[in-house]
């Protein structure tokens, strides 16, 4: 029996060492997966940014600013100036696929030029990542100088989707993986229908639930539905007081009957399937219960 215990205590330890690495592993990843993709934006607003500074460059202009990039939505920004501009349609289509090449979370977006004063589009094209796909229209006429401001919206393409896909798939994993430990190691309690669990080694019984039966150097035993019942919640609570009310309540409750006498009996019943086994007895505890001796 100390042999049994300690091997369930074994693979209780293990399994609960394997949920927290892979629990872990999980909250690393997550983390991980956000650091890469702020990273990724930050970097992007720095490319929207030197777009801006070569269409000033572009323009004759070296001195005013880029202002801040302004993140719009989810996936659109707004490039703006402090001063006014003028631009050349090939030169900002140039530029702008140039630059956003090096941005790794990149392949289809619209730009659109638009005039400060009443958001009218002054221009616009659209890269894909197919260049066949391109829209781009209007090359080489020059747009005389206004205040404009650069809209440039990406499509998004599917990296934050596959990494929540991941960290949501790894959740479930772990979930999953939970859901059988707690199955493999918590006690499962004897069902009306007959279905329990697995054997259990009592000293040198051997108690299998499943088939009411008891094995006993060799002789096998057979067991009522109700003493299997009785003496599943014995063993798993082996040396240990289970109070009369609980055994009684447990038992013969859900049948709306109650018998007192009844417990005495198939206890007495038990004591003498069990007496082959010398280390084993159900005794009982005066004014509580009964417990199940096993001997070490």
């Amino acid at each position: 029996m100390r042999d049994s215990r300690n091997l369930f205590f074994g693979r209780h330890k293990y399994l609960w060492g394997s949920l927290i690495l892979l629990f872990i592993s999980v909250i690393c990843a997550a983390f991980s997966m956000n650091g890469n993709s702020d990273f990724d934006l930050a970097r992007r607003e720095v490319l929207l940014r030197r777009i801006g500074d070569e269409l000033l460059l572009q323009s004759g202009d070296s001195t005013s600013r880029v202002l801040p990039v302004e993140k719009i939505s989810e996936n659109e920004y707004q490039i703006r100036f402090e001063n006014d501009l003028t631009f050349q349609p090939d030169s900002l289509v140039n530029t702008t696929r140039r630059l956003l090449a090096k941005d790794p979370l990149t392949r289809d977006y619209i730009v659109n030029v638009l005039n400060c004063v009443n958001a009218s589009v002054a221009y616009g094209f659209a890269i894909s990542g197919n260049k066949k796909d391109d829209i781009v229209a209007c090359k080489g006429r020059n747009q005389p100088t206004a205040c404009y401001m650069i809209n440039i919206k990406f499509k998004p393409t599917g990296t934050n989707t596959t990494k929540k896909g991941y960290l949501l798939g790894s959740l479930t994993f772990l979930a999953f993986v939970g859901f059988i430990f707690l199955r493999s190691v918590k006690p499962r309690r004897a069902l009306r229908d007959g279905q329990y669990t697995d054997m259990l080694i009592l000293g040198e019984v051997l108690f299998d639930a499943k088939n009411r039966k008891l094995i006993i150097n060799g002789k096998a035993i057979d067991l009522t539905g109700t003493e299997t019942r009785l003496l599943l919640i014995f063993a798993l609570s082996p040396n240990e007081t289970i109070e009369r009310s609980r055994l009684q309540k447990e038992i013969w409750e859900d049948e709306g009957v109650i018998v007192g006498r009844s417990l005495d009996m198939f206890i007495s019943k038990l004591r003498k399937k069990l007496e082959l086994d010398p280390n084993i007895n159900i005794v009982v505890i005066r004014s509580k219960g009964y417990k199940l001796e096993i001997s070490s």
